[in-house]
């Protein structure tokens, strides 16, 4: 045992996973009722077992904005709910590109292009999915950064097409637990977004796919998103919380914020360390909600090892600058393994770009 809280069950299950070993649902149920004191530090022993002490910076680009025909109750892209966001269709290439080259200044080391749509077809919208492709090519060969994409259902081959251009990570959240999810979405099934997955995995794909907390769902809930990412088999957790926009069914359901505290988010990520011990568990949209700048390197005191910065898909985020403050208060350090930046100059820019 390398470290011990005192906690017989947190030990317990730290001795476990620094072993080798896969806990079980009713491990991961005991350890979410746990104390966050005894919680957060094993997480964090475990981060520090499977890790490399480094906080991986990912950025995303809103691609295509708006009109989407889905219905997930917490989207403010939906084009079934009048959210008032500004909308736009596909980006050039070259604007792509240039938010890229933008992130890459700013110490990401993977750069998402989004699509908000149920898919972005190459028999439906062949022109489309050709910018798309050139997008991904410009940024795998004028940046250092890894390139992803969240591109909505992907057939076979397009999957392998993706993998053929040079294409890292594919996103595609779960959102909830497959009980849960009927309540959020009702244009799709939870299977239909474990088969996107799947079909991406078997593309030769990495797999990045992740939560939204605080949409109503049970701590329980949670612990099952959490299992049903192990199942499929992801390298990247993001773990976002409900920032309610108004006009949506979970805006006005949850007005007042979401339906979670800044601790039960803390113990989530947590137990999702110990059930995703290599996975780089991310902060990622709505952490703003969740914690206030005094607080905001607590999940990375309790597991968490990456994050993505800058502006999330409709709303601000957080300056590269200031996310390079949060990492050295939670004592690790900017991963520098594929885009090697120079952390003054980010914070010598600040949050000018």
């Amino acid at each position: 045992m390398v470290y011990e809280t005192g906690n017989r069950t947190v030990d317990d299950a730290l001795e476990r996973v620094s072993a080798g070993e896969t806990l079980t649902r009713r491990d991961a149920l005991a350890l979410v009722a746990q104390p966050i004191e005894a919680l957060a530090p094993a997480a964090d022993a475990i981060r520090a077992r499977y890790g490399d002490g480094t906080v991986d910076a990912c950025s995303i680009v809103n691609a295509k904005a708006g009109g989407c025909a889905e219905d997930c109750g917490f989207c403010a892209q939906s084009g079934r709910f009048d959210t008032g966001i500004d909308t736009h269709d596909l980006l050039d290439p070259d604007a792509i590109l240039e938010a890229a080259k933008r992130a890459e200044r700013d110490g990401a080391q993977r750069f998402g292009i989004v699509v908000a749509e149920r898919g972005v077809s190459k028999e439906r919208r062949p022109d489309e999915w050709e910018r798309v492709l050139e997008a991904i090519r410009l940024v795998r060969d004028e940046t250092a950064v890894a390139v992803d994409a969240s591109l909505g259902v992907l057939t076979e081959a397009e999957a392998e097409t993706l993998s053929d251009v040079g294409l890292n990570h594919y996103n595609h959240n779960i959102e909830t637990s497959p009980d849960y999810f009927p309540e959020v979405v009702g244009s799709h099934d939870f299977a239909d977004r474990v088969e996107t997955l799947e079909t991406a995995k078997a593309a030769g794909l990495d797999l990045c796919a992740g939560v939204i907390l605080g949409m109503g769902e049970s701590p329980t809930d949670r612990i099952d998103a959490a299992l049903a990412l192990r199942e499929v088999g992801v390298s990247s957790l993001p773990v976002n919380v409900l920032d309610p926009v108004p006009g949506t069914p979970l805006g006005e359901r949850f007005p007042d914020g979401p339906a979670i505290d800044t601790t039960a988010v803390v113990k989530t990520v947590a137990v999702y360390r110990f059930l995703h011990p290599e996975a780089r568990v991310r902060l990622t949209g709505g952490r703003e909600v969740a914690f206030d700048d005094a607080d905001a390197h607590r999940p990375f005191e309790a597991g968490a090892d990456g994050l993505l910065t800058g502006d999330y898909l409709t709303t601000d985020g957080q300056s590269a600058a200031a996310d390079l403050d949060v990492v050295e208060r939670a004592g690790l350090r900017p991963n520098r393994a594929v885009n090697e930046f120079d952390p003054e100059a980010v914070r010598a820019r600040g949050g000018e770009e």
